[in-house]
C-alpha cells in the first residue's frame, strides 16, 4: 500500500498468463563467490553484491535447501514458479505439461565469475533421483558473452582416467593443484559455448562471462570446500564424499576429446545461429538472433545483449534494446503459435 491507502500492485489479468513477453528484474541470490560487476554493467545498475554473481533469469528453481530464495518475481509481485503452477498449459504448452507437469524444466543464469569457481561436478538425472528425490539431475552449457583479465579459461574434464580411490584422497586432502591440474583446461572468447554433461569435472575462471543454460536443480557436488563453503558437507550435500564422488565421470577426455564440447560461434553471421548442435537435445537448446526470425512456440528466455529489435506475439508487439540501461530477462509463452524478433 501507499500512502493514500491505494494498492501499488498492478492489476494481473491471468488469461494473458504466458501470451505475452513479460521483462524480468535482476534476481541474484546470494553466493559463496564473487563477482557480479559485469551483469551491473549489461543491465545498466549499480552491483547488487560483491557475492552476486549469478542473476538466475526466469528462474522457478530454489537454491539447495532453500524454500524461495532463487526464484524469479513477475512485475506484478507474483513469483514466476507460482504463475507456472497455476496455468501450466498457457506457459509450457499441453505436450511439455504431459512430460514435465508444471516444471519449465530449465534454468537460465547470467553468471559473472570475479574469482576462479572451486573444481565441482553434478549429478545425473538418476543420481539425483537416487540420492536427493530430484526429477532433475544438473547438465549445463555455457555461452561466454565476455571475457576480462588476461587468462579468461575454462577447466573441463579429466585429461586421463582418473582412479576413484585417488579422486577420492585428493578430496580428503584437498589438493587443490591436484584437483585443478587433473583438467583439461582452455582460453575461451565470446561466441564460444561449452557443454557439460553431468559428471564432467569443471571450473571457471576469474573474467569469464556466461550465460548458462542448466537443467532446473542447484546440486552442485563441491570437491573444493575448504575455505569456499561453510563446511565439508556442504560439498557433498549431505550425503557424504564417498556416495557423491560416485557421480564422477573419471573417463579421461584428453588427446582432443574434449574440444567435442567447445564450439566456436563468434564469427557466425547467420540470422540465426544453433549454439550447442545435437549435443544438448534432450535437455535444453540456445540461438543466437542477429536479425528476423521466426521462433517456434514455448517457453523461452531472450537475453538481449546489443543492438534494438521487437518481439511480436498474436498479443502484440514489444520493443527491446540490448546494452546499458535495459532489461535482460525475457520469458515467452507457449500459448501462441510464433515469435518474430527483429525490427
Amino acid at each position: 500500500m501507499n500512502p493514500s491507502g491505494s494498492s501499488t500492485t498492478p492489476a494481473v489479468d491471468p488469461a494473458l498468463d504466458g501470451a505475452r513477453p513479460t521483462v524480468l528484474p535482476p534476481n541474484q541470490p546470494h553466493q559463496f563467490y564473487r563477482g557480479g560487476a559485469a551483469i551491473a554493467a549489461l543491465r545498466g545498475v549499480a552491483p547488487a553484491s560483491e557475492f552476486g554473481p549469478e542473476d538466475w533469469v526466469a528462474s522457478t528453481t530454489t537454491r539447495f535447501g532453500q524454500a524461495t530464495d532463487g526464484l524469479s518475481t513477475l512485475p506484478d509481485g507474483r513469483l514466476l514458479r507460482d504463475a507456472v503452477a497455476a496455468q501450466p498449459e498457457a506457459w509450457l504448452g499441453t505436450e511439455h505439461v504431459a512430460r514435465f507437469g508444471t516444471s519449465t524444466a530449465i534454468l537460465v543464469k547470467l553468471l559473472d565469475a570475479g574469482q576462479r569457481l572451486p573444481v565441482h561436478c553434478h549429478p545425473s538425472n538418476s543420481f539425483a533421483q537416487r540420492h536427493f528425490g530430484s526429477h532433475f539431475g544438473k547438465t549445463e552449457a555455457w555461452v561466454v558473452i565476455g571475457t576480462s583479465g588476461a587468462d579468461p579459461r575454462v577447466h573441463i574434464g579429466f585429461r586421463d582416467d582418473v582412479d576413484g580411490g585417488e579422486l577420492a584422497g585428493w578430496v580428503r586432502a584437498q589438493n587443490h593443484d591436484a584437483l585443478l591440474g587433473a583438467l583439461n583446461s582452455t582460453t575461451v572468447a565470446a561466441g564460444d559455448t561449452v557443454l557439460i554433461p553431468a559428471g564432467l569435472p569443471h571450473a571457471i575462471a576469474s573474467g569469464v562471462f556466461i550465460v548458462e543454460l542448466q537443467q532446473p536443480t542447484d546440486l552442485s557436488v563441491t570437491w573444493e570446500w575448504d575455505g569456499v563453503l561453510a563446511d565439508e558437507s556442504a560439498g557433498h550435500l549431505g550425503v557424504g564424499f564417498d556416495v557423491a564422488l560416485d557421480c564422477v565421470d573419471r573417463n579421461g577426455w584428453g588427446d582432443g576429446r574434449w574440444e567435442s564440447l567447445v564450439r566456436h560461434t563468434g564469427s557466425h553471421a547467420e540470422p540465426v545461429v544453433d549454439l550447442f548442435g545435437d549435443g544438448a537435445d534432450g535437455f535444453f537448446r540456445a540461438e543466437r538472433i542477429q536479425g528476423h526470425a521466426d521462433l517456434d512456440s514455448s517457453f523461452a528466455v531472450l537475453v538481449v545483449l546489443a543492438g534494438s529489435g521487437r518481439l511480436h506475439t498474436e498479443r502484440g508487439g514489444t520493443a527491446y534494446a540490448g546494452g546499458r540501461g535495459v532489461p535482460t530477462g525475457v520469458t515467452s509463452s507457449a500459448s501462441v503459435s510464433k515469435y518474430r524478433y527483429g525490427q
